[in-house]
């Protein structure tokens, strides 16, 4: 009888499971109390340490916008101390100090009390200024109010020398409850290795082979071996996955002979058509065929407009399907990206220049030559760029960067357009997705670009992606390793 996977398993693994649970159970309650002890330092004693900081700097901004109020007299100086005031009073509130020692809520109440002291001499000060009393007419309250402030500094100071003390005490605390976690571990992976070894001699044969030969069978597949030859008769599970992947195996073979029959009806049946289309009105508008009027040739310029959109998106579609096939050759020589952005942009003038649009480009200097096909990447250019000139507004903003990265070059186009919203950030990547925006364009495409120009820069093993926020425009990003 020959037993499943799952029996196998099930035998092989029963006490690994049992040792699982005992360590899952110990680390659990490791884990805990790290998990408190970190959550005290993090939110509670670093969050004090920082709003501490914070109260100093307001001390000292209050006491400059005091002093300038003292000799100036100008009320903006008082009203800007108001403001820090209130500031002050907000974070004080908001400091929450740990149960677990008390020495910072006596701290925290003596510089309450001195912070009040100190607000009602500078009170006192700006009424007596209000009141229009000259400098030396002015009671002494300079030296009360330095003693007030010394005092709240060195609390302050003195809070945050016991707030770290405590931190200390915790890490030590932490450090502790590692060295017990790390010895307990050692023993239990000790354990665990010894018998996942055996577990492992005993069910390799009968499990790890037949995967491996799966595992082959599915890189032969991804690389076009569509040859259904895959024999298996054991386990039970694995020797029908054989059987399934040998059917896959026949039906993709027939589906990429159907593909390859596709791309030839539509490059002969749709393309040829339109071509010749195209060419019979280009002679009707020479007039080979006799005079035509004004209005019979728009009529013709329009409809030649039409035919070549299909006729791009005909292309479009063809170069698109044939990268996601594998079926597009790339030829990769190491040359500079520099001149095909250069390339890109006077192509793109006349459109630029139609809508007064601003186009900045930044080339950072010692860019490395990169592999690539110039042509496939010509054709990523426009794309990206092509978007950022069709979606800016008239008088826009367009800014093409290339800079030098780790292993690589980076290429970025940003516009001042509409914006895309955050959850199209992916899917604009995928065919016949466009990004939604706030207000419908004119413009709008077939959703090609974008999806053709990532399957160039995958297929150069890059990535590319987007940054966006409505109404902020938009940043496209792609990378090219060198």
């Amino acid at each position: 009888m020959r037993l499943t996977i799952f029996s196998r398993a099930l035998m092989g693994y029963l006490v690994l499971i049992l040792l699982v649970v005992a360590m899952g159970a110990y680390t659990y309650y490791q884990m805990d109390r790290i998990h408190n002890l970190t959550e005290s330092i993090l939110n509670v004693n670093n969050d004090m340490i920082d709003r501490s900081e914070k109260l100093l700097d307001l001390i000292y901004s209050q006491v400059r916008y005091e002093k300038k109020f003292t000799i100036s007299k100008d009320e903006i100086f008082y009203e800007e101390f108001l403001r820090l005031r209130k500031d002050f009073d907000q974070m004080f509130n908001e400091i929450k100090p740990p149960e677990d020692f008390p020495q910072a809520g006596h701290h925290l109440k003596n510089i309450q009390a001195f912070y009040q002291d100190y607000q009602s001499l500078v009170q006192e000060e700006a009424e007596w200024i209000k009141a229009g009393l000259s400098k030396g007419q002015l009671p002494s309250l300079s030296m009360k109010k330095e003693e007030k402030t010394q005092s709240m500094i060195h609390e302050l100071e003195q809070l945050k020398i016991i707030i770290r003390q405590n931190s200390t005490d915790k890490i030590k605390r932490l450090y502790t409850i590692g060295t017990e976690f790390r010895q307990m571990g050692i023993m239990m992976i000790g354990s665990f290795i010894l018998i996942a070894i055996i577990v492992s001699m005993l069910i390799k044969r009968s499990i790890t082979l037949p995967v491996s030969l799966l595992k082959k069978k599915t890189l032969e597949i991804g690389q076009g071996n569509f040859k259904g030859d895959l024999r298996l008769s054991s386990p039970p599970e694995l020797a029908e996955l054989a059987g399934a992947f040998n059917l896959m195996c026949n039906r993709l073979k027939d589906l990429d002979q159907m593909k390859s029959d596709f791309f030839s009806t539509i490059t002969h049946e749709l393309r040829s058509p339109l071509s010749t289309i195209k060419l019979g009105m280009d002679l009707l508008k020479d007039g080979m065929e006799g005079p035509i009027t004004r209005g019979q040739k728009e009529i013709l310029e329009g409809l030649e407009k039409e035919c070549l959109r299909l006729i791009g998106l005909i292309n479009s579609l063809l170069d698109l399907s044939k990268m996601e096939a594998g079926m597009m050759p790339f030829h990769l020589e190491p040359q500079p990206i520099a001149p095909l952005i250069d390339q890109t942009l006077k192509e793109l003038k006349p459109m630029v220049d139609s809508k007064k649009i601003s186009i900045q480009t930044r080339i950072m200097e010692g860019l490395p030559n990169i592999k690539m096909d110039r042509e496939r990447i010509l054709q990523a250019l426009r794309n990206l760029i092509g978007n950022a000139v069709k979606f800016t507004p008239e008088r826009g903003q367009i800014k093409v960067t290339a800079r030098s990265v780790d292993h690589g070059l980076e290429v970025s186009i940003e516009d001042t357009g509409p914006g895309i919203p955050k959850e199209h950030l992916i899917t604009i990547f995928e065919k016949f997705q466009q990004g939604v925006t706030s207000q419908p364009s004119p413009n709008q495409g077939t959703g090609l670009g974008l999806a053709i120009a990532r399957q160039i820069i995958t297929h150069h093993g890059g990535k590319i992606w987007a940054n966006s926020q409505l109404g902020h425009g938009s940043t496209f990003f792609f990378f090219l390793p060198a």
